[in-house]
């Protein structure tokens, strides 16, 4: 059973939730419903924005999961009319993929994005991080020292660190990288000044490419939970910020890259792949 099976299977235990499905492609409203029901939660399947308002001032609801290219009403402003009425977490699930899409839909209140073609599970667990996350909230659970974006969860005190709940195995150095990266809530941070507050040393010729192979394997154990967002963003000339937006492919480290990769390593000191569910083509990006 693999990290993500662990996860689920843990959180069978949680009372059930409710959840609103908001997509006029019924197929995939459908298809989101029967996930959610499997797992032990009630969702209601909606097929256009004005149906879900309606469905949404009969009852209460835990969550909404919301498609964004819908005709009449579509899930930006959809978004806007669920929070006046509403503080449950929404998560948009959509094809648009764009870094501005991404802006919007954060601007507009939503809790997370989750992009087509999606995988289950990662969805699933998503959607749980978010009502646990609520439930504390109502329960008024104490603070902890928490660092949290685009997904990821570091708990500083515990010194633990999750991506979409699942625990990442990360070395001293990555640990401390990231911490520091989310810790400026998106803000670009000087490749020198991760260097010198991370290595305690002072920043020379090689010490730049020694932060890239770390950033490097930092990002490879992120895609390796979840491949479709760019969690950590590199700013040219400047450093590295955390990130959000669509992720471009990550390439295995060879020639000279693993030639730094093993001075890197020397600084330091020391599940099978879920097929995407796809939306139905119908041309624009839904």
């Amino acid at each position: 059973m693999g990290a993500m099976d662990d996860l689920i299977s843990s959180n069978a235990a949680l009372p059930p939730a409710r959840l609103l499905v908001v997509d006029d492609e019924q197929a995939i409203a459908d298809l989101v419903t029967s996930i959610f029901r499997a797992e032990g939660m009630e969702a209601t399947a909606c097929y256009s924005g004005a149906e879900a308002l309606h469905v949404l001032r009969e009852g209460a609801f835990d969550l909404a999961i919301l498609d964004i290219m819908m005709p009449g009403m579509d899930g930006f402003e959809l978004c806007g009319q669920v929070r006046a009425i509403s503080d449950m977490p929404v998560v948009f699930l959509s094809a648009k993929d764009e870094e501005a899409d991404l802006v919007v839909g954060f601007a507009l209140g939503a809790d997370d994005y989750v992009t087509k073609p999606f995988k289950p599970r990662e969805l699933v667990a998503r959607v749980r991080a978010r009502l646990r996350r609520a439930q504390r909230a109502v329960e008024g659970a104490p603070a902890r020292s928490v660092l949290e974006a685009c997904g990821i969860e570091m708990d500083v005190e515990a010194h633990t660190a999750t991506v979409h709940d699942v625990p990442l195995a990360l070395t001293p150095k990555e640990y401390s990288l990231l911490a520091l990266l989310l810790g400026r809530g998106g803000n670009p941070v000087p490749t020198s000044e991760l260097y010198e507050r991370v290595w305690d040393e002072p920043y020379d010729s090689a010490a730049s490419n020694t932060v890239m192979v770390h950033i490097r394997h930092l990002r490879q154990k992120l895609a390796a939970v979840d491949s479709s967002t760019e969690f950590i963003q590199t700013v040219w000339g400047v450093g590295y910020r955390v990130g959000g937006g669509p992720a471009a492919a990550i390439a295995p480290i060879s020639g000279e890259g693993r030639g730094a990769a093993e001075g890197a390593a020397a600084r330091d000191g020391g599940a099978p792949a879920e097929a995407p569910v796809e939306a139905p083509a119908r041309g624009a990006a839904r």
